[in-house]
């Protein structure tokens, strides 16, 4: 099996543009993402591997769709190439930049083949997609591997269980895909109804209700507010949450709230709140946002060890929910159009506990439809033993995740 998606791969590859062959309709996208480290001194991978740290991806992915009146069908497969530094020293992927999924021992459906490995590199071929759409009428049942997304953060993602994306992610052409079932249902006021469950194993391998998810979301309007209100069981945990969104003046007003009891049996609410506009600026398009971030789940005071976290937020991380340790922070972002093909885009985070701060700048090229290129740098502002100067793993002389950070990605679409 794994030999036929390879050569699937290659085919694509080789063949050029989309493609339409027995009603099935195919397109590909390459991906290269390079990125370097210039680690401080009290990094932990420094102080065994040395610096700078250089990370290299290479990634095709494949897509298949099928129309057939009320039937669909979905298929994505990504053959992933990844070498480097991070690797060697046996890092998880870089949430700061990247976010490859590499494995998939807690999915309902372990889609995810290595086909070499080795010290510094790794490939492997894996199925991000592969679902089955019924639409009759004013019902949508959707089964399968697909990616779902809730809430409206901008940066932080308190309401989006499955799978978000960190807050300086660069790549988010495509959400990871969760094995699912999904139904929709179209009220006549305009209104819709979503139930949701997410299948998934336990650290035993064996599926479990005790590890997935069910949910039930109402989405509506009342006069020029939009809404949803969500009642989930996730992890075994029960959940409610509620968006708000509205205009404001030419702005755009969001704000998510959830609601999630803790191990203790306590209350804990996290929650977003975000404005955004575009204006021009000298003839060019602009955009600006802002956005405050609550983490219930976070401390006010990093421990001297990330080891000593409590075991409701080390969970969450690991679940790949929660990037961030602390309660409080503040996002703040510009983009401006420079030409129309070269765009500039920063954002600051700021974390409103240690006043560590993350700025994120870059700079993408588009210089035709199926192609774009970005490159940037991410410099952390703060001390060691601060959240973003580097998170204490032993006091302040051995930290991780510090460091500055520049990356060099480039798409192209066949």
């Amino acid at each position: 099996m794994m030999r036929r998606w390879w050569l699937l791969s290659l085919a694509v590859l080789l063949c050029g543009t989309s493609t339409s062959l027995a009603a099935l309709e195919a397109e590909a996208r390459f991906k290269w993402f390079s990125t370097g480290g210039l680690l401080p001194s009290h990094d932990l991978q420094r102080q065994r591997k040395g610096t700078p740290a250089y990370d290299h991806s290479a990634d095709l992915r494949i897509m298949v769709r099928h129309n057939a009146g009320e039937l669909s069908f979905s298929l994505d497969q990504a053959t992933t190439w990844l070498y480097g530094d991070g690797l060697a020293f046996n890092n998880g992927p870089d949430t700061a930049v990247d976010q490859t999924v590499r494995e998939d021992s807690r999915r309902r459906w372990d889609w995810t083949w290595v086909l070499e490995q080795g010290p510094r590199k790794r490939t492997l071929s894996r199925i991000d997609r592969f679902a089955m759409q019924w639409t009759p009428g004013d019902w949508s049942i959707t089964l399968g591997r697909q990616a779902v997304s809730w809430g409206s953060g901008m940066v932080f993602q308190p309401m989006d269980l499955f799978s978000p994306f960190s807050p300086t992610v660069v790549d988010r052409d495509y959400k990871a895909g969760d094995d699912v079932v999904l139904v929709d249902r179209l009220l006549n006021n305009g209104h819709d109804l979503q139930l949701l469950h997410v299948v998934r194993r336990d650290a035993d391998g064996e599926v479990s209700g005790d590890v997935s998810s069910s949910a039930l979301k109402w989405h509506g309007y009342f006069s020029s507010v939009e809404f949803e209100a969500v009642a989930a069981r996730h992890y075994d945990e029960p959940v409610y949450a509620a968006t708000l969104r509205m205009p404001l003046g030419t702005a755009l007003l969001r704000t998510d709230v959830v609601a999630t009891r803790d191990l203790a049996g306590d209350w804990i609410y996290s929650g977003i709140v975000n404005a955004d506009v575009s204006f021009v600026v000298d003839g060019r398009n602009a955009y600006a946002f802002l956005e405050f971030f609550h983490n219930g789940w976070g401390v006010d005071e990093l421990p001297q060890s990330a080891l000593t976290l409590p075991r409701d937020l080390t969970e969450r991380v690991a679940r790949g929910e929660l990037f961030n340790l602390m309660k409080d922070y503040s996002a703040v972002g510009f983009t401006y159009e420079w030409h129309p093909l070269i765009t500039q885009a920063t954002t600051l985070i700021t974390n409103l506990h240690d006043s560590s701060s993350l700025v994120q700048a870059g700079i993408t090229y588009v210089p035709g439809d199926h192609q774009s290129v970005q490159f940037g740098w991410i410099e952390p502002l703060g001390r060691a033993g601060d959240e973003f100067g580097g998170v204490p793993l032993f006091g302040d002389r051995t930290t991780s995740g510090g460091g500055s950070r520049f990356y060099l990605r480039w798409v192209y679409y066949l």
